[in-house]
């Protein structure tokens, strides 16, 4: 383990479960210590097309994880649809840790279906989600780390965010994502914006997001039978790639998980930081917009 991070202070929301749980274990490998939020401590139904699903996966699980692999993670429970929770989020992190250097937006909900049939509630929940809540959560962070001369927002994107292939794919006439899929396409350009605006102050704001998909407790139900899926180390790895280089060196992109690895002959390692695992080339059938070392 290199201990890049070492001495840095991380926030990853989301981090209950899946690609949130990766992302802090990379993190704190490194030596960072990650403060990783989700709505409760233990699990507790998500809402889902108007049912509720219990998803495995905890904070305490996620700290254990962590202290397993000899990283230290604090665990601070925060409703992100509650508007006082959010509003308090970031201050509770360094009053905690003592800053925050590292930003992970990944919490969110995906709740599919198609136009005709989508109710505003679900549309209005994704776009909060996956466009307000980032954006909120940037702007009680950016004054600390301005403050500090330096800082690292890493925002999780997702291929569906590009123009789709062309035919159109089955999974594009009836998969029902059109609504996430443009939510995750302002996203990126946020991602693209901020990163102009914040770069003279030494603070970098880059996009990864799955090349393919992630097979994690909340995307099991949507994903079709047989898709194929790609580890959850590789983005875990292209996250931490983006929290390292100054503003100057690397921000702006929005990148994908097994393609700028494998564009930029970066190894991927464990989760605990200790294997390097085998080289992986991106899929032909992988969404052909995709730049391999991002956008």
């Amino acid at each position: 383990m290199t201990q890049r991070l070492a001495g840095r202070t991380a926030l990853v929301t989301g981090s209950s479960r899946g690609i949130g749980r990766a992302i802090a274990r990379r993190l704190a490998a490194e030596g960072a210590t990650v403060v990783v939020t989700a709505r409760s401590r233990s699990p507790i139904p998500s809402v889902r097309d108007g049912r509720t699903h219990l998803l495995s996966g905890s904070l305490a699980e996620t700290v254990a994880a962590i202290e397993a692999d000899g990283g230290r993670a604090i665990a601070l429970p925060a409703d992100l649809e509650d508007e006082r929770k959010r509003a308090g989020l970031v201050d509770e992190v360094v009053g905690t840790v003592g800053g925050i250097d590292i930003l992970v937006n990944n919490a969110g909900f995906a709740d599919y279906s198609s136009i005709e049939a989508m109710n505003t509630a679900t549309f209005d929940r994704t776009v909060e989600h996956y466009l307000k809540v980032p954006f909120l959560l940037c702007q009680a962070t950016i004054p600390r780390m301005r403050k500090q001369g330096r800082g690292w927002i890493v925002n999780i994107g997702s291929s569906t965010g590009l123009s789709p292939i062309r035919p159109f794919r089955e999974y594009n006439k009836t998969s029902g994502d059109v609504i996430y899929a443009a939510v995750k396409a302002a996203q990126h350009r946020f991602t693209e914006g901020l990163a102009a605006e914040l770069l003279d102050d030494n603070i970098a704001v880059n996009s990864v997001g799955p090349s393919t998909a992630i097979m994690t407790p909340g995307a099991a139900a949507l994903l079709p039978e047989g898709y194929e899926t790609e580890p959850v180390e590789y983005l875990a790895q292209t996250v931490l790639e983006m929290a390292t280089e100054p503003a100057a060196e690397r921000t702006g992109l929005v990148a994908f998980s097994l393609h700028y690895p494998y564009a930029t002959d970066t190894p991927v390692m464990s989760l605990d930081g200790r294997d390097e695992l085998p080289r992986r080339e991106p899929p032909a059938w992988s969404n052909p917009h995709i730049k391999p070392k991002g956008l």
